[in-house]
């Protein structure tokens, strides 16, 4: 079996409509799919973990059968068709780059212009016989409803936020009850987040420890290795621990931490790491070089956990992309200043 086909062990037939031939999905998951899911979550192939842009069908799917609406990142695709077991149905995938239904309708991928060009490219007129399309409740923002069926014909309904709803919600005559409409960011779904904001930002801060290693030896004497091992070690952990804090406090503890915006939370565990890291410093003062060196941290920790937590803004459900930008026009400027003061202490403090 060839690498492709291994990849696509989740389609087990096909049917033909009007000379159209069309894939049959398996609604029941296997170990890849999970596996691919697991790599997925810690950025292994992540923007290639997609499925082609298309029709597919689900069980035996007749020409009145309910049409739902998904994204092309298969980890979409797979919760949608693992919850449509027993039930008769078409999945209309959009090409929405590999981003997940939220993220996308924020970008605009999983928005108006895709969703009737898809409605074209797969004569979906010629293989249904009503004009109705059921679309994941998060990729509202991104579709303007008036305008499919105003160009398209088609009717846009909005199904249950969670995919696990939707037999519930055909039950109940396609009508969502006011709990399928709640969205909810438990500490699951908050977590699951972490691994590959661990990961993308890996190739950006591990960088910048490894800076403040080198760096550590430079001083009046241009340089010393024994310098270097014995500062630089320990620079490099706490910028690293400001990072790893920064990506995981944050998500996790987001209802207890203070403020509302992510970059406000984000400082607030950076204060307490600055804070236990100058009480070090005052137990153990043969750690830091001179008083410059240990003031730095104060400055540059609490801007990197502000800046690193506000990845987040990006993944919550409570925020909007109005919401991201207003709160990084805020926050970006104070990070930089905190980033740029505690960057010009740390050096000041290696020639002291």
């Amino acid at each position: 079996m060839s690498k492709k086909e291994q990849s696509r062990q989740w389609i087990i037939g096909e049917v033909t409509v009007n000379g159209t031939k069309i894939p049959i999905v398996d609604t029941k998951l296997i170990s890849a799919d999970r596996l691919g899911s697991y790599k997925a979550r810690w950025g292994i192939g992540r923007m290639r973990y997609i499925v082609e842009p298309g029709l597919y069908a689900a069980g035996k799917p007749s020409a009145g059968s309910p049409v739902f609406v998904s994204a092309n990142y298969k980890m979409s695709f797979d919760r949608l068709r693992s919850q449509l077991k027993g039930i008769d149905g078409w999945i209309l995938v959009l090409d929405t780059k590999g981003i997940n239904v939220w993220c996308a309708a924020g970008k605009g991928t999983f928005g108006t212009d895709e969703l009737i060009r898809r409605i074209r490219a797969v004569n979906l007129t010629d293989v249904i016989s009503h004009r109705k399309l059921i679309l994941p409740q998060l990729g509202a923002p991104g579709v303007s409803a008036h305008k499919v069926r105003e160009v398209s014909g088609f009717m846009v309904k909005y199904g249950p936020v969670r995919a696990e709803d939707i037999p519930a919600y055909l039950n109940a005559g396609r009508n969502a009850t006011a709990k399928m409409r709640q969205v909810n960011f438990g500490f699951t779904d908050r977590a699951v987040l972490i691994p590959n904001e661990l990961i993308q930002s890996a190739k950006y801060f591990l960088p910048a420890a490894a800076c403040f290693f080198l760096l550590s030896g430079v001083g009046a004497d241009i340089y010393s290795a024994e310098r270097m091992i014995r500062y630089g070690l320990f620079s490099a952990a706490i910028f690293s621990a400001a990072y790893v804090i920064g990506i995981t406090l944050p998500p996790l503890l987001l209802p207890w931490l203070p403020g509302k915006a992510f970059s406000v939370k984000g400082a607030s565990v950076g204060l307490i790491l600055a804070v236990a890291v100058g009480l070090y410093f005052i137990y153990n003062p043969e750690s830091y070089r001179n008083v410059f060196g240990a003031a730095a941290w104060l400055f540059i920790i609490p801007a990197a956990t502000s800046f690193t937590a506000m990845n987040f803004t990006g993944c919550s459900t409570y925020t909007s992309p109005s919401g991201v930008r207003r709160e990084m026009r805020a926050a970006v400027p104070i990070q930089i200043v905190l980033a740029t003061v505690g960057a010009g202490l740390w050096i000041t403090g290696l020639f002291a």
